[in-house]
């Protein structure tokens, strides 16, 4: 199963606060433990929201928002994408987390779609587009 792992937001990480050195290195070796593990598809830190956008449907419309964002626990600051055996795996990992902020945070675990949980919405005909994309996507991975 596939899980993305959302490190939340917190006040110091919207302020644009950079981690410690220390932070940094602890960081670098939980991601080792990770990646040997075979576990970690990838991983990012995020700038804050200031310097980011949000765009809003409504119909045909469309609207964009700059940031920065208020509700700083809605938002995130990094994220893992991790190939995982179950959620209960997912959840140990993180338990073995530094903490990625400064002061009190969370991490979010949320499971991907995949094309079987989608039903019979998801014809033979877009399981395959589906497939031939993820396909492309590899060979340009593959490449950089």
């Amino acid at each position: 199963m596939k899980v993305m792992v959302l490190v939340k937001a917190t006040k110091d990480s919207e302020a644009g606060v950079m981690p410690s050195t220390e932070m940094l290195t602890a960081m670098g070796k939980y991601n080792e433990e990770l990646v040997k593990a075979g576990i970690m598809l990838a991983g990012e830190g995020l700038h804050p929201s200031s310097k980011g956008a949000r765009v809003r449907f409504s119909g045909t419309r469309r609207t964009v928002i700059d940031g920065p964002f208020t509700e700083t626990k809605e938002l995130v600051a990094g994220f893992w994408m991790w190939q995982v055996k179950s959620m209960e795996e997912a959840i140990e990992w993180v338990k073995r987390c530094p903490n990625p902020m400064l002061t009190d945070s969370e991490i979010e675990i949320r499971r991907v779609f995949e094309a079987d949980d989608f039903g019979p919405e998801l014809t033979p005909e877009l399981r395959e587009a589906e497939e031939r994309l993820a396909a492309e996507l590899a060979a340009k991975a593959a490449k950089a």
